[in-house]
Parts: C-alpha cells; structure tokens; sequence
C-alpha cells in the first residue's frame, strides 16, 4: 500500500520545541502548581519538579513552544526541497506554516508524514494552534474523522507491524536501515539550552532540516527505493 502513495503527495516534516520560558524561576506561582500537578507521578524519588521542568517542560503542549518547523518535498527528479519556518515568535510559524498548508498547492490528498508525529508532532502543533488563536488547517483539524480519513503517515509506527510496545528513535531507525545520521550535531535534548543559552536558531533549524531529511530517506526505504538527493 506504501509504494502506491504517490510520493510528491507526502509533505515530511519535524518539529523543534523548548519550554515557554527558559527556566522555572520565570514561571508565575500558578503556573508552578500546575506543573507540579502535570508531573506529579512522573517524577523520580529524588527528583524536584524545578529539575523536571528543565527536562521535559518542553515536549508538552500545555508548557512549551515550537520555535522550527521544517517540512519537505520530494520532486519528480527524486530530491527532496527543504523549507523552515522558525524564530522566536511561535505565533508567526505556525501562521505561516498553516498558510502553506492552506495554500493553492496543497490539495486534500496531501499527507504529512513524521516520525512519531501521531504521538507528538502533529498534536503539539495542533494544540499550539490553538492556544495561539489559530485556526487548525485541515490536515490538522482530525475531530471526528475516521481512521482511514486522517492524512497522516507516521514512519515509527510503520515500522512497528502492529507491535505497539515497540519505540525506536529516528536515530536508531536511520542506523539500522544505513540512513546517515541526523544526529551528528546536537540531539533534542540539547535543544533548549542551544536557544536560550547559545541563542543559535540557525544551528537548530540546521538539525530540524536533517530531521526531515532522515524522514524522507526512511519513507524510501520502506519503499525499497534508492536514497534521496537533497536540492
């Protein structure tokens, strides 16, 4: 079923987030007690909610913000084109990002694909919306829809073959399948620090462009087909 996709129907992206402010002494006293609630059972013995707050604030919608979003298509010559939406103004990406989707060559027969997007990408980025005032695209907008309605493709789940006890991390994936690394920088957990402490947009957008890349080339191998050039 994979191989009859038509490929240049397959918008491949990630995302890159950190938490809405850059550490807990920042965060209003309401906003703690309902960290500290968030988190409560998933904290270890020893460990303070200001310490879990460094570590995860950031891959929950509820406290964190997407600052990159990256996205790819791959063209009849067999290459991929990479764009980016990023910066500090979160409101502004998504914006953009949603005015591509809603865009003249964005049919309804265009699927996003991620890796681990139905467990993360994709939800982030609706919930952002949201808080944001923004009105959910509907590539995005899935209430109600039935499974097979929903236009996205998720290559972890892929490669899981119904075993839903299975993680494997991008990094993992492009290893065993001999995809190069996208890896070879930084990793997401060092993204936050490089934004609020470095400062480095373009370093994380760099890592985000190698994400969708990475996400391409497993989409063709599953495929059976020969790796990507990117334009």
């Amino acid at each position: 079923m994979l191989k009859k996709i038509p490929q240049q129907k397959v918008l491949f992206l990630d995302i890159e987030t950190v938490p809405e402010v850059s550490n807990w002494n920042e965060l209003p006293d309401d906003w703690k007690s309902l960290w500290t609630k968030k988190i409560e059972r998933q904290l270890g013995e020893e460990e303070t909610p200001e310490e879990f707050y460094g570590k995860r604030a950031g891959i929950l919608a509820e406290f964190g913000k997407i600052i990159c979003i990256s996205c790819g298509i791959i063209s009849e010559e067999n290459k991929i084109r990479i764009k980016s939406f990023y910066g500090d103004n979160e409101s502004q990406i998504l914006k953009e990002f949603n005015e591509m989707l809603s865009g003249k060559y964005f049919g309804p027969d265009f699927l996003l694909c991620a890796h681990n997007g139905k467990e993360f990408d994709f939800p982030f980025m609706a919930r952002r919306m949201i808080i944001n005032g923004i009105e959910l695209p509907t590539a995005l907008n899935i209430q109600g829809k039935k499974p097979w309605e929903i236009p996205h493709l998720d290559t972890m789940e892929l490669w899981k073959f119904g075993d839903y006890k299975h993680y494997t991390s991008l990094n993992l994936l492009a290893a065993v399948l001999d995809i190069p690394t996208p890896k070879d920088d930084i990793d997401g957990s060092q993204v936050a620090s490089v934004y609020y402490n470095d400062k480095d947009l373009e370093r994380i957008k760099t890592y985000c462009e190698k994400d969708v890349l990475t996400v391409a080339q497993i989409f063709r191998k599953f495929r059976n087909e020969t790796l990507l050039e990117r334009e």
